[in-house]
Order: structure tokens, then sequence, then C-alpha cells
């Protein structure tokens, strides 16, 4: 999930419903007649079309949606859609549309902002803002809309790829990867944004411990660039190479676990990515120098990276990791019989959002808003990562969208990515390379319910006696969790972690002893 570009800032997600055929009402008889360039695209477009609407604002409609404070969307799918040809979406017309937060008859649109988006690039995870997708002009619409007169748009635009800017301080590390390249059969990357120490340029001979940032759910690399180095706060003078990785994909964050559906992006990050890092900076190029962290999505990619490669890293610290024990995944027991993603027991709604003590934004609703959506979307990205691969080529359902319940022969297949499961049952073998190493801090009152699985981590740890850290903090949610006291903290220990092998300038200390 987002982080503080993740999770917590994604999920301001949405009451979406998928539409039925509903009655005409007084916008009953709206038509919006979308067309796109030839000069956009010179081939017929086979895929989704929407419509976001949004009152006021700065930003264009298509940004959205806003997680908690959605717009109203609509969504169609198109079959050899051609340049010229009018696509008229009519709220009479109800066949095949899927519509946000009720059918578009029913919608109250006057005085709303409308834009049309066609997702041309299905590479990308992101729908409006998505590299190579089409879009249209911002229409503002009237109040009262006339029935008689269609809502003409365009999409005569493209979304530019965003480019990253280096600096003297910030480089672009993109590695070509054969592992995934074969993988998804076309050109595949892994890459990161480095984020040079102050003294890189004035101190030729000092090499440098690595700390590794991957950010939440909708964040990239694009959070390492800067024009200035980072200013370290700490006596003994330690600096770091500071790499923010991306983990963005098409069908989500991949959260570097190798996958059915996203293929081995966990072991091009081991294999390709760390090698050419260590060739084209100086850094201190061993284990007990690369230390990684992250948010949300990024919480669990850290703490993931930490077990799955035990010798390959010197330590973690996640915050606010996704759900760390599929027993709790959200408040969810993914592996009992008879559960439902959107109701409980009880029969009673479940949220997926809060804040002081407020439900934000239910199950249902934002599972149904990623539905129209389509693929790149939080839930679906779980699926992505832990699920098998489809018969169609698609990640395995684990639930049912229509009726929530869970099917637990998919979700049992999950528990390879079930961290406290994992760390469990394997811990004899993975306990020693683990030793000192882990470090997860959640806040108690987090905004998506994720504390019950890191109580439940802590409990399996302390059940196999480990050294590991997990704390949860009073009063502390997903936004609210990283302070700068906790970062300094946490800065604090990767660089006593460091010195306790290395100088500060990147020197071995002699042999300590097993274990220090």
């Amino acid at each position: 999930m987002r982080t503080c570009g993740g999770w917590w800032l994604k999920l301001a997600l949405g009451l979406w419903a998928v539409c039925g055929a509903g009655g005409a009402g007084e916008a009953g008889a709206q038509v919006f007649r979308l067309s796109y360039s030839e000069g956009i695209r010179a081939t017929p477009y086979s895929g989704r079309v929407y419509l976001f609407f949004q009152k006021g604002g700065r930003r264009d409609p298509r940004f959205g949606p806003d997680w908690f404070r959605p717009g109203p969307m609509v969504a169609v799918d198109v079959v050899d859609w051609r340049a010229g040809e009018p696509l008229e979406i009519a709220a009479d017309r109800p066949a095949g549309l899927i519509a946000f937060p009720k059918p578009l008859a029913d919608q109250s649109l006057a005085g709303l902002k409308v834009q049309a988006v066609a997702r041309f690039n299905p590479l990308v995870r992101e729908v409006g803002n998505g590299a190579g997708n089409g879009y249209s002009a911002v229409a503002d619409l009237p109040d009262p809309l006339p029935a008689d007169q269609p809502v003409e748009l365009v999409l005569d635009q493209l979304v530019a790829e965003r480019k990253f800017t280096e600096s003297e301080w910030a480089k672009l590390l993109r590695v070509p990867s054969r592992l995934l390249s074969e993988f998804h059969g076309r050109e595949s990357f892994v890459q990161g944004a480095v984020v040079l120490p102050a003294s890189y340029h004035t101190a030729p001979d000092r090499r440098y411990p690595v700390l590794f940032s991957v950010s939440g759910f909708g964040g990239n690399h694009f959070q390492g660039q800067r024009g200035e180095p980072v200013t370290e706060k700490n006596a003994e003078g330690v600096e770091f190479v500071r790499v923010f990785l991306d983990a963005d994909c098409p069908l989500g964050h991949h959260v570097f676990a190798d996958s059915a559906n996203n293929g081995p992006v966990g072991r091009s990050l081991v294999e390709e990515f760390i090698p050419a890092l260590d060739a084209a900076f100086r850094t201190v190029a061993a284990p007990t120098a690369r230390f990684v962290t992250g948010h949300s999505s990024g919480g669990w990619s850290s703490l993931w990276l930490q077990v799955a490669y035990p010798e390959v890293f010197g330590g973690c610290w996640s915050t606010a990791p996704d759900p760390v024990d599929f027993h709790d995944f959200q408040r969810i027991d993914l592996y009992a019989a008879g559960e439902n993603m959107y109701v409980d027991r009880e029969g009673n709604r479940r949220p997926l959002g809060r804040s002081q003590g407020r439900v934000l934004v239910w199950y249902d609703d934002f599972d149904r808003m990623e539905e129209l959506l389509g693929p790149g979307g939080q839930l679906h990205s779980f699926e992505a990562v832990f699920s098998p691969r489809g018969a169609d080529g698609k990640p395995v359902r684990a639930w049912n969208r229509q009726t929530g319940v869970v099917d637990t022969r998919v979700t049992e297949s999950w528990k390879r990515y079930d961290i406290a499961h994992l760390l469990e049952s394997e811990w004899a073998t993975r306990g020693p390379k683990l030793k000192g190493k882990l470090h997860v801090i959640m806040g108690d009152e987090d905004t998506f319910y994720l504390e019950g699985a890191t109580r439940r981590l802590q409990q399996a740890l302390a059940r196999v006696e480990s050294d590991a850290v997990v704390e949860l903090v009073p009063g502390k949610d997903h936004g609210s969790l990283l302070s700068s006291e906790l970062l300094q903290r946490m800065r604090n220990e990767m660089v006593a972690a460091y010195l306790a092998r290395h100088t500060a300038e990147g020197g071995l200390r002699e042999a300590q002893g097993p274990g220090q």
C-alpha cells in the first residue's frame, strides 16, 4: 500500500459500484460523444475508455481518483475503435457501462468538469497519468444539462513519458534485466535513483554503505530526483549512498517478490541491479553495508527482501508494512473457510480505511472502484504478487468480485508469501542469518487496519525467540507514524549496525568473533 507517498495517500479510494441497468433520471438522456484524432493513434484501439468527473479543483479530472473523495467515473470497453469514429456513452444505454458511484442515469453531473481518457498503453499502472495514454481537454458541464445536446470530447493529447532529471547528486541507474526480459518477452529493466552523499565528489578514496528505499503503492524512483545531497545527522560521520528503487509495474507494485505474474523481480534486483550499482558507484560492496527500508507496500518490500535474501542485506527497517500475516489480512483470515472480503461473520460491512475512529472507505466500494479502473490497483497488486497465473494469463482471483467470498484454494497458495508463516516455519535455517537484522514498526491505529498482522508477526517471532524488534506505537496511524524523530532513530540504528563491521570511511574493522 502507499507510504508517505504510498498506501495511506493512495487509499483515498472511493465508493465504486459496478453499473447495472438503471432507470433514466434527469440526466438519463445525457450523451457523451467521444472520438480520438489520428494524430495520437493511427491504428484501431481495443481496450478501456473512461470518463472522469470532478467538482472544481485545479487539477484535471484524469488525475483522480482521490481515494477518500473520488468524483463520479464511467468506463466502457471497446473493440477496434478507430480514429475519428464517434463513441457514444449515454445514460439511457447502460449496457456495457461500468459506473461509480451508481448508474450513470442516476448521477448528478450538472456543473461538474469531465475529461475522457483511453488506456492506450497497457504497460503502465496509472490511467489518467500513464505515459502513452490518450486524453481530451476538460469540458465544463452546464447546469442544467441540455438533454438534447451531446457533450463532445476529442482525445487529441497523449500523456508524455516522465523523464528523470539527473543532477550532480542524483543519478538514474537503469539496468537491462535479462531475467525480466526473458520472462515478459520484451526488453525490461530494473531501475533506481542513486543519491550521492555530500562528500562523494571531494573524497575520491572513500567508499559508502548503501541504504535502499522502497516507496509505497504509487511511489517510484522519482522520489530520489533532487539537486542536493542528503544531509546526514550522526556524530560518527557515516554517510550513505541512497538508492530509491522503482517497484512500479503494469500490475501495480511488485514488492520485489518473485511471482508468477510479475516475474523474477527480486532476483533481478539482487543478481543484476546490485552488482551494477557496486560497479558504477563507490559503495562498500558487502552485505553488512547494505540496508533496506520502506513504508507501507515499501515496508512489506523491505521486510521481504531481508527475509528472502538474508545474506545480501545487513538489516531492514520496515514501517507500516502491508499484511505480514495472512490470518489477519486487514482483519480478514484468508485461510478460514467461509470468509468474505466485504462482510464479516456477523454480516457487517468491512471497513478498509479509517481516521480517528471514523470509517473513510469500505472494502466493497474500494474493490469496485478498482474493478472500474482495471489492472494495476492496490488490491489487484496483491493478487498479481501472491496468486498463480491463470489460464487466461491473468492473476487468479482470490475472492469473488460480486459476493466477496474468499477462495481458500487460491489463498492457500499465498502462504509462501506469508512472512510470519515463513519465518516461524523456517526459523531453524533463516533465523541465524537474520540475527539483529529485523526491525518492524507499526502504529497501533493504522489507517488501513494493518496493525493486527504486525502484532501476529511479533508473537510468531517471540515464539521462536528471535531478537527481532517489532513495535506497535500507541496512537499512530499510517501517516503519522513516520515522524522526524522515528526517521532519525532508524538512521542512528543503521549507523550503529554499519559501524559494528566497518569504519565511517568504508574500511573493514578487524574480525570481532561469531555473530559480531
